[in-house]
C-alpha cells in the first residue's frame, strides 16, 4: 500500500534535490529569523516556518506571506549552524504553493511568478510590459503614472525592446521547461 508523503516529507524531498539539509535538522536557534532583514514584514520567521513544517501545519504554512517576502539575501542559509538551506526552502514554498495554487490572497508574488512562466514560454525571454501588468496596477496612481513614465523612457532610449524577443529553437526549451515547472500551456 502506496502511503502519501507527510508536508514535512515533501518539502524535505524538494530540497534533497538541491542537496540542502533538511528542516528536520533544524534545532530552532533563532539564528535565521535574527539574519532575516525582512523578518518584521513576515507572517512567520523562518524559524517558526521551519517548526510548522516539522508539525505539519501545511495550510497555516501556505496562507502566510514569509516565503513571499524573502529578500533572497541568503544571510539565513549562510549562518545555519546546521546547514540548511533556508532561502532554498523559501524557494521550494513558492513552488509549492504555485503547484498546489494554494497561497495568501492579494499577494504580488504568485501572480508575478505565473506570469513569468508564461511569458518566457511564449518566447523563450522575459518581457518587461508583460511582466509589469501583473503588479503595475496594485500601486497608487502617482506610482503608476512614474513606472509608466519610466518605462516609456527605457523604451525610448532601447533599454526596454518595443516587440517581443524570440530565441532560436523555441519549442525545445518549452519542453525543457514543463519537465521542471509543472504549469499549464502559452
Amino acid at each position: 500500500m502506496v502511503t502519501k508523503p507527510s508536508f514535512s516529507e515533501e518539502i524535505a524531498s524538494l530540497l534533497h534535490a538541491v542537496h540542502a539539509n533538511s528542516v528536520k535538522t533544524c534545532i530552532q536557534c533563532g539564528t535565521c529569523s535574527g539574519s532575516c532583514p525582512v523578518a518584521r514584514f513576515m507572517d512567520y520567521t523562518p524559524r517558526k516556518v521551519i517548526a510548522m513544517i516539522n508539525a505539519g501545519l501545511k495550510d497555516l504554512v501556505l496562507a502566510g506571506n514569509t516565503f513571499w517576502y524573502c529578500a533572497s539575501c541568503y544571510s539565513c542559509t549562510v549562518r545555519c549552524p546546521r546547514g540548511i538551506d533556508i532561502a532554498e526552502l523559501m524557494y521550494a514554498l513558492k513552488r509549492y504553493s504555485i503547484w498546489k495554487n494554494q497561497y495568501k490572497e492579494g499577494l504580488v508574488g504568485p501572480v508575478f511568478s505565473e506570469t513569468f512562466v508564461k511569458t518566457i514560454l511564449k518566447s523563450g525571454r522575459s518581457y518587461e510590459p508583460v511582466l509589469a501588468t501583473s503588479y503595475l496596477f496594485t500601486f497608487g496612481v502617482q506610482e503608476f503614472l512614474q513606472e509608466a513614465q519610466t518605462a516609456t523612457s527605457l523604451m525610448l532610449k532601447g533599454r526596454i525592446p518595443v516587440l517581443r524577443p524570440r530565441i532560436k529553437r523555441l519549442e525545445n526549451f518549452r519542453r525543457m521547461v514543463r519537465r521542471i515547472i509543472p504549469l499549464g500551456g502559452d
